[in-house]
C-alpha cells in the first residue's frame, strides 16, 4: 500500500510543494492500475497516453470501478470531465487537507508515465526483500513463475503477476511491496536499449537471472549483440555484493561476467557450470524430470512444465534457492509446485483431437521448443504457425529455421500469413513427403483443420501476438462444443 502523499511526491518531481503533501498521507491506496477494467476499489488509476490508447478516456470507466484518485497529464486537463472531481496540483496544494471520501481525485503531473516511475521508485526504497530480476529473449515468465514457487516455500514472497514486465507495467508490482514481504521476484522485458536499466533502477535487483539471449524483437535491436547489450543491462544494476545467476550454455550471457562485480553463478546442462543437470526426460503432459548437480551431489527434480527446454527454468529457479539458502528437499517442493502451465495450454478439439495452445507470441527458439514438445505426443503431429514478427534482418532465415525443423517433427504443417511461405519453402525442402498447406485467412485455416483433425491428433497452434492465432483455437474449440 502507499498513500495520497506518495503520490504527490512522485507526481511533483522535485518541486517545493512536496513538503505540503504530508497533509494527505491518510488517504492509502491498495494499489495501482493502467488498464480501467483491472481497477480495483481504493486504487489509483494511471492515465497512460500511447499510440493506440489514451487512458484519459477511461476515467469514468476506472471510478466507477472504484479508483480513488487517477493520476493525469496537465496538458489533458483541459479536455477532461469528471463529475464530482476535486483536483490536486502538487505546485499548488490547497491549504485544508480534508477530502470528501467519495469525490473522486485528478492528480496533475507533467508526465503520467515518468510521475509512476519516481512513485515505484520512491516506494522500493522503503523495504528490503530479496529482490530478484529476470530477464532474457525466452522463458522470462517461465522462470519467474519457477523461481516464485521454490522461494515461496522459505519466504514470504512477491512476484510479478501475469507478464508485467515492461516500463508500465513492472512499476505496478513494486506499488505491491510490503513490509512483509522478504523476497520479490520481478520479470524485466524490453524493446530496446536501456529499458531494463530503468526497470532496472526503479527495482534495484540484488540477483539477477538471464535466461538467454535469442533473436526475439531484431526489427527493433538490430542485431543479436544489441539485444545481448540490452538484457545484460539487469546485471550491470547488481551490486557489488549481488549475484549473477546466468546460463552458461548461452556464450553472449556467460559474457556477462565481465559487466559486474557481483558473484557469478552459471546454470546449464555443461557440466563445466556451478549447477548442471542431466537425465533431463519429458513425460508428455506430466511435466519433465532432471538430474540436478550441485558441489558434488546429484539430486533429482519434477517440474510440471511441458518440454525439455525448461530444465534451464528448473536449474535458474534451483539457482536461485541456493543463493538464497534453501534446502533441497524446499527447491524441490517448490519446483513440483510450479503448476502455473503459463501460456501453453491443452484443449479438446474436434473429433477427438487435442490443442496444444501456445497463442501468445513466438520466436524461433519458442517455435522449436514446442515442435520438440509436438513430436513426444503418442498421436498424429499436426504443426500450424503464424508469421514470427520483429526480427528485423533475421526475418526470413529465422523462418526458414522453424520449417527445417517442422519438417523432421510435423506430420502435417499449416501456414497462414505473410511470412509463413519460408517456413514452408523450407519444410518442403527439407522433407518433399510432408503434407504441407498454407491457408489464405484464418477462417480458412480453421475450416481446413475442422475437415481433417482426427482421434489422436495433436494440434499446436502459434505465432505473433499479432496474428492473433487465438482465433483459430476459439474456433477448433468451440465448433467441439456444439
Amino acid at each position: 500500500m502507499f498513500t495520497l502523499e506518495d503520490v504527490l511526491i512522485g507526481a511533483a518531481d522535485g518541486a517545493a510543494s512536496d513538503t505540503d503533501a504530508a497533509r494527505f498521507a491518510g488517504m492509502v491506496f491498495r494499489g495501482a492500475a493502467i488498464d480501467s477494467r483491472l481497477v480495483g476499489p481504493d486504487e489509483l488509476f494511471v492515465a497512460l497516453r500511447g499510440e493506440q490508447h489514451d487512458g484519459h478516456r477511461y476515467l469514468a470507466a476506472a471510478f466507477e470501478r472504484g479508483a480513488r484518485a487517477a493520476l493525469v497529464r496537465r496538458d489533458a486537463l483541459d479536455s477532461l470531465s469528471v463529475d464530482g472531481a476535486i483536483l490536486l496540483d502538487p505546485r499548488n496544494l490547497p491549504a485544508d487537507a480534508s477530502l470528501e471520501r467519495d469525490a473522486p481525485l485528478l492528480i496533475a503531473t507533467d508526465s503520467t508515465l515518468d510521475a509512476l516511475h519516481r512513485i515505484a521508485r520512491n516506494h522500493r526504497e522503503k523495504f528490503s526483500p530479496q529482490l530478484i530480476g529476470i530477464t532474457g529473449s525466452v522463458g522470462k515468465t517461465s522462470t519467474k513463475e519457477a523461481v516464485g514457487a521454490v522461494l515461496a516455500r522459505h519466504f514470504t514472497t512477491l512476484k510479478t503477476p501475469r507478464s508485467y514486465n515492461s516500463e508500465s507495467t513492472m512499476p505496478l508490482t513494486i506499488l505491491q511491496l510490503g513490509p512483509e514481504h522478504e523476497a520479490a521476484v520481478i520479470e524485466m522485458g524490453t524493446y530496446g536499449p536501456g529499458e531494463i536499466a530503468l526497470l532496472a533502477s526503479i527495482a534495484r535487483p540484488r540477483i539477477g537471472i538471464v535466461t538467454n539471449v535469442g533473436p526475439s524483437h531484431m526489427e527493433r535491436m538490430g542485431t543479436i549483440e544489441a539485444i545481448a547489450q540490452a538484457e545484460g543491462e539487469v546485471i550491470d544494476a547488481l551490486p557489488d555484493d549481488g549475484v549473477a545467476i546466468l546460463n552458461y550454455d548461452d556464450e553472449r550471457v556467460r559474457a556477462m561476467t565481465s559487466r559486474t562485480n557481483a558473484r557469478p553463478f552459471f546454470f546449464g546442462l555443461d557440466s563445466n557450470a556451478e549447477l548442471w543437470a542431466d537425465q533431463v526426460v519429458s513425460h508428455g503432459f506430466d511435466g519433465i524430470t532432471l538430474r540436478a548437480h550441485y558441489q558434488g551431489e546429484a539430486h533429482d527434480l519434477t517440474l510440471p512444465l511441458l518440454g525439455k527446454h525448461h530444465a534451464y527454468t528448473a536449474l535458474a529457479a534451483s539457482a536461485a534457492g541456493i543463493v538464497l539458502g534453501l534446502d533441497w528437499i524446499e527447491i524441490a517442493d517448490g519446483l513440483k509446485s510450479c503448476g502455473e502451465r503459463l501460456r501453453f495450454i491443452t484443449l479438446p478439439g474436434p473429433a477427438g483431437s487435442t490443442i496444444l495452445d501456445d497463442t501468445y507470441n513466438a520466436s524461433p527458439v519458442s517455435c522449436i521448443a514446442a515442435l520438440d514438445l509436438l513430436a513426444e505426443m503418442d498421436g498424429r503431429h499436426i504443426a500450424v504457425f503464424g508469421d514470427m514478427y520483429e526480427l528485423g534482418p533475421v526475418e526470413e532465415e529465422a523462418h526458414r529455421t522453424v520449417g527445417r525443423h517442422a519438417a523432421q517433427t510435423a506430420d502435417l504443417l499449416y501456414v497462414v500469413g505473410e511470412r509463413v511461405h519460408w517456413i514452408a519453402e523450407e519444410a518442403r525442402a527439407h522433407n518433399p513427403s510432408l503434407d504441407i498447406h498454407q491457408a489464405p485467412d484464418k477462417p480458412a485455416l480453421a475450416a481446413m483443420l475442422q475437415a481433417t483433425l482426427q482421434a489422436n491428433d495433436y494440434v499446436l497452434v502459434k505465432g505473433a501476438r499479432g496474428m492473433e492465432m487465438e482465433t483459430i483455437v476459439a474456433a477448433l474449440t468451440s465448433s467441439d462444443k456444439e
